[in-house]
């Protein structure tokens, strides 16, 4: 292709970059207005973390929530997601009580108020970026003027920029690995802006990890692929791989990964003899990832008495180790046990946690498709890594892959480790972390390796047939959360009716 037919093909993709972004924007703006306040996975103490981060009150323990946010939490809750549906008067929520006159109120505000009071936040360990940033955010919207309810919705409204940086860097990792192959390029931003996962619609950390760890794997592929990788590469690789470990705990497998391949490329180059010009980068690449990384570390030992903070969450939570003779009798290690988690953790990878009137806001046929969809791909995209790829496409996909098992890796061995005792989730009867949310952290990752599944069975379709299914696959997607959703937008707790 001539150059001026290349630069005309690139500024017509970028143009289609754009266009997915915008209807990301608009997906995610659609249901995050549609949810009310405040959702079933700890939205209330993701919130009061911001607003303490908003007033420079970093926790020095497991607190009780801040006054400010619980005036917001019990003047714009809704029982939408928790209540018993055969409880409620008529079967109806009653009005929320931001709508009816404070005197009719102010009994009940106050009730609930004592009661909040005495509500711990397990969540105050988590690491600080993503609540600095939407302190930050909460912040700007007062200076905007937004008050009450808007205010709240303001601060969930930081998602949309976010989703939209991913849907970028999404294509950006996906032209590393596809640089020839525009389907499998595109596939990848527009699963990210048709995703149906909750955790996009919530005040949660969650939705920073695939930010944070995308720049990263980003830019470990470009780290692996360079002959000697320059300085400016590595220590914005170390930047994003300490933004990574500051967003949240959980991403610590992806950060195991990182480091064994730095490793392995560091050897490579000792190897081939250019050990001496690699020193720079290599020195830059640390000199910019510990020192936030051992920061935070420390201040969690300082305050929390461990170097995470999650000896004092699991003291609060009642969680016991279990004996190590005791991990094989585990039910993961049966079939139907680790259906269980391989299931649960693809359908709510895809879909979320949220319940909804005290049941799980999903369908089983749902579920089914999402699992059958992502396992039949990825066992497309295992046999794709054996043709006849480039050298670094080829190392992409098993970095991803190993992305992957380490993930998984990670949760089974949670999962096999404790003993739940009375905890509501996970607990005795369901002893599994099948808490999709919590792999957002590779789902750059994940993704390029559907994209590449997707592209390898549909190899014998032209590229408009194959863009076709695409929109299609994606299309049901859209119409299914729609299906599944419906009944939340008529909430009067929500946006739409402020």
């Amino acid at each position: 292709m001539n150059a001026p037919a290349a630069n005309e093909s690139r500024r017509s993709e970028v143009k289609l970059v754009c266009l997915i972004s915008l209807l990301a924007a608009i997906h995610v703006f659609v249901f995050t207005a549609a949810f009310p306040f405040f959702n079933s996975v700890d939205e209330q103490l993701h919130f009061d973390l911001a607003i303490r981060y908003s007033q420079a009150q970093i926790p020095l323990g497991l607190e009780p929530l801040s006054p400010e946010a619980i005036r917001y939490i019990v003047l714009f809750s809704s029982h939408a997601y928790l209540a018993d549906p055969t409880g409620l008067p008529d079967g109806k929520l009653p009005p929320p009580l931001w709508s009816q006159p404070p005197e009719k109120t102010l009994p009940q505000i106050a009730a609930s108020v004592a009661q909040w009071k005495n509500i711990v936040s397990a969540e105050s360990i988590q690491p600080p970026l993503y609540y600095t940033v939407a302190g930050a955010w909460w912040n700007a919207g007062k200076s905007f003027g937004l008050a009450g309810g808007h205010l709240l919705y303001w601060l969930r409204f930081l998602n949309l920029p976010i989703v939209i940086a991913v849907v970028w860097l999404g294509w950006l990792a996906a032209r590393e690995v596809f640089p020839e192959n525009l389907f499998a390029r595109l596939a990848v931003p527009a699963f990210i802006a048709f995703m149906p996962q909750t955790a996009f619609y919530s005040i949660n950390n969650d939705i920073l990890a695939p930010l944070g760890f995308g720049a990263a794997f980003w830019l470990l592929l470009k780290f692996w692929a360079a002959e000697i990788p320059s300085a400016r590469l590595a220590g914005t690789l170390g930047l994003a791989l300490a933004a990574t470990f500051l967003t949240k705990t959980s991403t610590l497998p992806t950060l195991a990964v990182s480091a064994l391949l730095v490793a392995a490329k560091s050897f490579q180059l000792c190897r081939s003899g250019k050990w001496r010009p690699a020193i720079s980068p290599l020195l830059a690449l640390l000199f910019c990832a510990l020192p936030p990384a051992l920061a935070w570390l420390l201040w969690c030992r300082a305050n929390y008495g461990d170097l995470t903070g999650s000896t004092v969450k699991i003291q609060m939570l009642g969680w016991t180790a279990r004996p190590l003779a005791e991990w094989l009798q585990h039910p993961i290690f049966s079939p139907h046990g680790l259906w269980i988690f391989i299931g649960g953790n693809v359908a709510t990878f895809w879909q979320g946690e949220f319940w909804w009137l005290r049941r799980p806001l999903a369908l089983p046929a749902l579920d089914a498709f999402y699992q059958v969809l992502t396992l039949v791909l990825l066992a497309f995209a295992l046999t794709a890594i054996r043709k006849p790829l480039q050298k670094d496409s080829r190392a992409a996909l098993a970095i991803a892959f190993a992305c992957l098992a380490a993930m998984s890796a990670f949760f089974a061995l949670l999962s096999v480790k404790y003993d739940f005792q009375e905890c509501f989730y996970p607990s005795r009867a369901h002893p599994f972390f099948t808490s999709g949310r919590l792999f957002l952290g590779i789902l750059i990752p994940v993704l390029i390796l559907l994209a590449s599944g997707l592209d390898h069975a549909l190899q014998k379709f032209s590229t408009k047939a194959r863009v076709f299914l695409l929109g299609g696959l994606l299309l049901f997607m859209l119409t299914g959360e729609t299906i599944l959703d419906w009944r939340v937008f008529a909430c009067e707790y929500n946006w739409f009716h402020l």
